[in-house]
């Protein structure tokens, strides 16, 4: 088995990770592709899997009708590729090809094994489970799949007793070579599904250890339904898609758009330099926001409204942990996927509030036995008719309420009084493997998360508040709602983290030894506070139940000038001149909502400078903005700690909305109006077919056919000297893969000389923007 295995990693490699709506975390698709080049990786998806790779045709004449890509830098792209006829002749050309979706042969097969697939990975749905689930995924299937009347096998020993025994009987006449396409034929086939038990396997959550299913489990059952089924286990060499003539021409219109992206940007960016004023001013309060680019719009709003500093820092705050909700008792991670979870943050009483504790706690049960009865009744053969009659009327009336009176029925500040926050403080904690420590973690660790949130910052004066903001969402009737949460705590509210961080922050010891080892002194006066910015609503929650009397008017004024923020900042995003907070909680609360907020859409850029460059743009929202001072990172561990970590979260979700927007049936989520939830975890398109592994067409697109999302790669610009980026690509080669890979573009704007800015090309080379030359794109597309 172990011979197979190897193979079966390897095949897997051709997908992605697909992630429970529950913590929907938005990654690269093509993630397995990153050692290759971008243009290597999509022609290879497009061969498999039929899919679209580039924006329609339609979509770039609009983007360059309206400007967006610049004429000259179009053509004389076009030009050193020789290619000499005009935009418009290669826009039509790209508009007269038919696009052909490959056909799935397997259709069967396919909706056979989805079946099994749904009714095994089912978490908590279904009413009647499965049995044998606890023996595994292939061992259950074998047991039960002779009463299936699609494969009509009646004798249990027709069926391999192992999957390692249907790999030795089914792929033994079969070459290593054809071995490995044939699993990455079937693993493609369905790499939703495939990509979430991909997911179950790495995570090994807690319904993965309960029933367990694997790649090599999924590959057994389909081996031997596709043998049993007779159809052909290769893949048909004449169904591969033909290579697209207008490959190229696709790919030179997307660099052009980038390259005319940028260009605007730095542009935008020199003459923001330019007029940096030097005249530091102790604000009356910093806030500490999520580089999210929803994040942008509250930022400048909150600045207008008084004298107050923000700063950008990936939304989990340095804390890698999970978090054990008080209501369910549930652990759910809430730091980025690509960072192991060192510690657990669990809640306890604040002082003189245990009472409260238990009667919080009482009315959580209260809660949870009446929904866990309604389901029951609802669900339950002898009394699913009665109560269906019954309560209808009930029904009824709140459907009809929720549609025609939205706003009131969201109550935010009744909400936000019912909150856990008022009456506990967060308490860290040791993981070890699944056990959990009680003890506090020790001084030296608590004093090094926040000594690595204010260097990742470039920290060098407080105000007397510091709140650190974490940000969450609320939607009604949404499925997808945490594709709308913090990213960077994979797909968890960022609140916690935030709460824990200024826990931290605020004890005695700590700052001590902040003084002590660090030579960094907060001032007595200073209280750090935790936050959550809604980002469907705008709203900023300060969580200050333990606030000291002596910052009360201080907060007080914080909190109108964070209403009138919250004021302008939804008028602006949904272009109205009054009223904006009631609109968005009408949004917010409709039940029929399909665009409650648009997310990360419009994400292109990812910029890594102090906020005095960008604080007098307006960035609509395009850019990821991470606080960041060189002056104040002498040996570059900050910035390498950025670029190892945002930036690389940054792609993913820049890649998750790109492939979402090119082609949403085949890496997208599909359109809502046909969604049907499975399993509690994950969404189809009507009755069956593949698990949906990206956002929905709403999330990316105006219209059906209108875009909203601009599908372009990433392009990270930081204000740094050459030479210390230079040297973190020099030491991590996983950086200067994605570089020279071209899933991210570099931009350097260097303050050692007169911020010019420098891209990167392939192989450590630096090309100022201002003497751009056009190279000759050696595409690896067949012409």
């Amino acid at each position: 088995m172990e011979n197979f295995q190897n193979k079966i990693q390897k095949a897997s490699q051709v997908i992605g990770t697909s992630w429970p709506l529950y913590s929907f975390v938005t990654s690269n698709p093509l993630a397995g592709f990153e050692n290759n080049h971008f243009k290597e990786a999509i022609q290879s998806v497009k061969e498999t899997r039929g899919a679209r790779v580039f924006p329609k045709a339609q979509v770039y004449r609009k983007a360059y009708q309206e400007g967006r890509i610049n004429e000259k830098e179009l053509i004389d792209l076009l030009s050193a590729n020789n290619l000499f006829e005009t935009p418009e002749q290669y826009l039509q050309k790209l508009e007269s090809v038919q696009e052909i979706k490959t056909q799935n042969y397997d259709s069967k097969l396919d909706r056979v094994m989805v079946k099994w697939l749904m009714a095994f990975i089912d978490e908590g749905l279904a009413e009647w489970e499965m049995p044998f689930k606890e023996d595994g995924f292939y061992s259950s299937w074998r047991i039960l799949a002779i009463y299936d009347e699609d494969i009509k096998v009646k004798s249990l020993s027709k069926l391999p007793k192992t999957a390692t025994e249907v790999f030795s009987k089914i792929l033994i006449k079969y070459s290593d070579k054809e071995q490995l396409a044939i699993m990455e034929h079937h693993i493609n086939a369905l790499p939703g599904w495939a990509g979430y038990i991909k997911h179950r396997e790495e995570t090994n959550s807690p319904w993965q250890q309960k029933y367990s299913i694997t790649l090599a489990d999924y590959l057994a059952v389909r081996l031997w339904l596709a043998n049993h089924f007779k159809v052909s286990l290769l893949p048909d060499t004449n169904d591969k898609q033909a290579p697209d003539p207008n490959a190229k021409i696709q790919y030179l219109f997307l660099k052009a758009w980038e390259k005319s992206w940028q260009n605007k940007l730095i542009s935008e960016l020199k003459n923001q330099s330019n007029n940096i004023s030097n005249t530091p001013k102790i604000p009356d309060a910093q806030m500490v926001f999520c580089i999210d680019t929803r994040s942008e719009l509250i930022r400048r709003n909150v600045e207008s409204k008084g004298n107050y500093e923000t700063f950008g820092y990936a939304g989990f705050f340095g804390i890698a942990m999970d978090y054990k909700n008080l209501e369910n008792g549930l652990s759910r991670k809430s730091c980025p996927p690509i960072v192991p979870s060192a510690y657990q943050v669990s809640e306890i009483a604040q002082e003189n509030k245990e009472k409260q504790i238990v009667q919080f706690q009482k009315k959580n049960e209260r809660k949870k036995f009446t929904n866990y009865f309604l389901k029951r009744m609802k669900n339950m053969l002898p009394s699913a008719f009665g109560y269906v009659e019954g309560s209808g009327v009930f029904y009824a009336v709140s459907l009809l309420s929720r549609t025609l009176f939205p706003a009131p029925l969201y109550n935010p500040k009744r909400n936000n009084e019912l909150s856990h926050e008022n009456i506990t403080k967060p308490k860290i904690c040791h993981t070890h493997k699944d056990e959990i420590d009680t003890i506090d973690i020790t001084l030296e660790e608590k004093t090094t998360i926040v000594k690595s949130a204010f260097d990742l910052m470039g920290w060098n004066q407080f105000a007397p508040l510091v709140v650190f903001v974490g940000h969450g969402s609320h939607s009604a009737n949404n499925p997808f709602a945490s594709s709308l949460d913090c990213g960077a705590c994979a797909a968890s509210p960022g609140r916690h983290n935030a709460r824990m961080l200024a826990r931290l922050a605020n004890q005695l010891e700590v700052r001590k030894a902040l003084k002590e080892k660090h030579k960094i002194t907060i001032p007595e006066t200073t209280l750090f506070l935790g936050a959550e910015h809604n980002t469907t609503t705008d709203e900023i929650v300060l969580f200050d139940s333990e606030l000291p009397s002596s910052h009360n008017a201080q907060i007080s004024n914080l909190k109108k000038d964070l209403q009138r923020a919250q004021e302008t900042a939804t008028q602006e995003r949904l272009g109205i001149s009054k009223n904006g907070i009631l609109a968005v909680h009408k949004k917010t609360n409709t039940w029929s909502e399909t665009r409650p907020e648009w997310g990360l859409a419009k994400n292109a850029g990812f910029i890594v400078a102090p906020r005095s460059l960008t604080k007098d743009m307006n960035l609509n929202g395009h850019c990821f903005l991470h606080s960041y001072n060189w002056e104040l990172d002498k040996n570059g561990k900050a910035l390498e700690g950025i670029m190892q970590g945002p930036m690389v979260v940054t792609q993913w979700i820049n890649n998750h909305y790109y492939f979402s927007t090119v082609d949403n049936e085949t890496f997208g989520g599909g359109s809502k109006i046909s969604h049907n939830i499975t399993g509690k975890f994950g969404v189809v398109q009507g009755n069956g077919g593949d698990l949906k592994i990206g956002l929905p067409l709403q999330s990316v697109n105006e219209t059906d056919e209108k875009f909203y999302h601009q599908p372009l790669r990433l392009s990270v610009l930081i204000q740094a000297p050459k030479e210390n980026i230079q040297e973190i690509l020099l030491k991590n080669d996983n950086l200067k893969t994605l570089l020279d890979n071209e899933w991210i573009y570099l931009l350097v704007m260097d303050p050692t000389s007169e911020n010019n800015v420098s891209r990167y090309q392939k192989g450590m080379k630096w090309v100022e923007t201002n003497k751009m030359q056009h190279f000759s794109e050696n595409v690896l597309v067949k012409n």
